[in-house]
Formats: C-alpha cells, sequence, structure tokens
C-alpha cells in the first residue's frame, strides 16, 4: 500500500530533529514547541477554484518544508508517522544552495 494525495493535500514525513547533548547526556526538548520540518513524500495535483479555473500545486515529491505547529493532520501508516494538510498551510519550503 502506498498514501496518494488528493486535491491540494501534501503528504510530509517528519526528519527527525536531533537532541541536544551536555556531554554524555542528552537534553530533550520538552515543552519547546516547534515548528515541524519533513520531507514532501507525496502532492495533489491541484483544485479547481469557485470559476473552475484549475490551480496547480507548487511543491514537489522530495521538497523539504516546515509546518505549522498546529492544523496538520498526524497519519500513523505502515508503523511509520505522517503529517496530512492543505498545501496553503506550509510555511516555507527549504532550498539547499
Amino acid at each position: 500500500m502506498k498514501l496518494e494525495a488528493l486535491y491540494d493535500a501534501v503528504i510530509v514525513k517528519p526528519i527527525e530533529s536531533e537532541e541536544s547533548t551536555y556531554g554524555n547526556i542528552i537534553v530533550p526538548d520538552l515543552g519547546n514547541e516547534k515548528n515541524e520540518i519533513g520531507e514532501v513524500i507525496a502532492i495533489g495535483p491541484g483544485k479547481p477554484t469557485i470559476t473552475g479555473e484549475f490551480i496547480n500545486t507548487i511543491l514537489k515529491v522530495g521538497d523539504k518544508v516546515i509546518l505549522p505547529t498546529m492544523g496538520f493532520t498526524k497519519l500513523p501508516f505502515n508503523g511509520e508517522e505522517y503529517y496530512v494538510g492543505p498545501e496553503n498551510q506550509v510555511l516555507g519550503r527549504i532550498k539547499e544552495d
């Protein structure tokens, strides 16, 4: 089975953030709400407007994106965790030079 995005939905697999260390002690980021960074694994084709014009999605599979702290739905699938939400709620794309 594989996930497929519809309309302007985007499916993102979170990228594991590194925990801070102090010597041999791991210092977790507890209580700090952070935006999630992930990689787009599926993107829908777009959606029609009220007037019938079709708006294509901008993101591509493989893009690294920044998600808001709230608004995307967590989706457990095949033992992995993903986030699903509309493309227009993605905060930004990370471009590597």
